[in-house]
Parts: C-alpha cells; structure tokens; sequence
C-alpha cells in the first residue's frame, strides 16, 4: 500500500515513516491546522503594538496628562494591556508593554513609563 502526503496527496518515496513530501507540503499542512489560533494571538498582538505607539506617541511628545477622547480618536482600545500595577497609594496603572495610564478623573488620564515607576506592590 503506497502512502500519500497529507498536504498535497501526492504519492511518498524514501522513508516509511514519512508523512509528507516537503517541507512545503509540512509547513503548509502545520499553518492550516494552527490557522485560527495564530489568527487570533495575531490580532491582540496588533492591538497591543497600537495602543503602544499611541501611548509612545503621548509621552515623546511631553505629555502626561491626557484626555480619554484623544486616545479614542486615535483608535486607542482601553480593553487591552499587557499588565497592571497598583501602588501603595492605591493607583491603579494598566500598561501596555513599558507605557502605562492611570486615571485621574474627570476623563483625564496620567502617562508614566515603566522603567521611571520602581514601587510596585
């Protein structure tokens, strides 16, 4: 009995453990099968990376204080970070990557960087 290659069908030579006919026919075989979950940590990943750049784009301009609107406008997605860090004086900063926000009040929202921020609880 000859065996097939599981991605494109074609008849298998050499070894009798083989399971496909190239490495293409692997790699695609592996992409379909991972497909939906690569898609997925693929759209959080670029929603992080662009609330990042917005975050990024606030602080290198010298903000520190900012409106929620203005992060909004630029498509900023609130439910998305990579990390929360409260502090003894009960702030609570929800950063993404090494850029984070706290809320002030009033819609108003404080930027800090990671690595000037060394109390964490």
């Amino acid at each position: 009995m000859e065996k097939k290659c599981l991605d494109c069908g074609d008849i298998l030579r050499g070894r009798t453990d083989k399971k496909f006919c190239s490495d293409q026919c692997r790699n695609n075989y592996n992409n379909r099968l991972n497909r939906d979950s690569n898609n997925f940590v693929r759209n959080v990943h670029g929603l992080l990376r662009k609330n990042r750049r917005i975050l990024s784009d606030f602080y290198s301009e010298g903000k520190l204080k900012v409106h929620k609107d203005a992060l909004f406008a630029l498509g900023y997605n609130f439910s998305f970070f990579t990390h929360v860090i409260e502090t003894s004086q009960g702030n609570v900063f929800h950063f993404c990557f090494e850029y984070g926000y706290c809320e002030t009040g009033e819609d108003f929202i404080e930027l800090r960087l990671n690595s000037q921020y060394i109390e964490y609880q």
